[in-house]
């Protein structure tokens, strides 16, 4: 039954990759390591950006009230 409905619908969606920080790596292939690398580094980037408009944004906020 299984192989009819990947035959009409397609196979199932892959889910997601998600990381949990402190999760068991042992089950993991290099490629799966790899995966949960490059979506860390994203984050990381993604945290950084924010992090750099929150700064700015209290610069500006500070120079308004100082003057």
């Amino acid at each position: 039954m299984a192989r009819e409905d990947e035959d009409i619908f397609g196979s199932r969606p892959k889910p997601p990759v998600t990381h949990e920080i402190g999760q068991v790596l042992d089950a993991l292939s290099v490629h799966e390591l790899d995966e949960r690398i490059a979506l860390l580094q994203a984050e990381i980037a993604r945290l950084t950006e924010a992090r750099g408009a929150k700064e700015a944004s209290k610069r500006a906020a500070d120079a308004v009230f100082k003057s």
